[in-house]
């Protein structure tokens, strides 16, 4: 089985961590340069992404999260939260940096610059917030498979309230909101889970190959 499979299959929604081991400093690191290094819609990253390991404010986070004990015991908690809206300083700020890291003069990029303009910044503020939150999840899900590739567990949670992590987190008035969060950390000799079948739709049922 190759090692793409094997950490796959090896990966589980952790629901018990072991709250006396830490990611290490390394280890933390190459989990965000791999998040940094996601696709993304024309490479705007319309996110940003907080990491939380400060106990007080994980206790804080614990009520907002259902109770859930993956909030105190994991590691870190990792949200992303979506951009709710933008305007052209999104496009701007973005082939500023394509220029700088490129070496391409900014007017050689205005083509580009009209046609990404053209094709979001007239959208409803409802359908730029949809499309934010698919780019974070892009961006999450590379997270996540980096970390089964360390062997770092992870639990992907939607079960919060997004009012009050934004509120905790200082993302009001901020054009952000908490979209999705992954715990990380790892897992616990108690938690059975570890042992269950992965239970997966077949292949036959999943794909259609034309």
């Amino acid at each position: 089985m190759s090692t793409v499979i094997e950490n796959r299959t090896w990966r589980y929604a952790t629901k018990k961590f072991d709250s006396s081991k830490k990611i290490s400093e390394e280890d933390l690191e190459t989990l965000l340069e791999a998040t940094r290094l996601s696709a993304s819609s024309y490479g705007l990253q319309p996110y940003h992404v907080i990491v939380v390991s400060d106990q007080e404010v994980k206790e804080q986070l614990k009520p907002a999260s259902w109770g859930q004990s993956q909030i105190t015991d994991a590691s870190h908690i990792i949200v992303f939260a979506n951009a709710t809206d933008f305007g052209e300083e999104l496009v701007d700020d973005y082939l500023s940096n394509v220029s700088a890291t490129r070496n391409i003069p900014l007017d050689g990029l205005k083509g580009y610059s009209d046609f990404m303009k053209s094709k979001l910044i007239d959208l409803p503020k409802e359908s730029k917030s949809n499309w934010t939150t698919r780019q974070a999840y892009i961006a999450f899900g590379n997270l996540m498979q980096a970390a089964a590739e360390l062997k770092i567990d992870t639990c992907p949670m939607e079960g919060f309230e997004s009012d009050k992590y934004n509120e905790i987190l200082g993302l009001n008035g901020k054009d952000l909101n908490a979209a999705v969060v992954l715990a990380v950390g790892y897992r616990s000799e108690e938690d059975e889970t570890q042992h269950l079948a992965k239970v997966r739709k077949s292949k036959e049922e999943l794909f259609t190959l034309i």
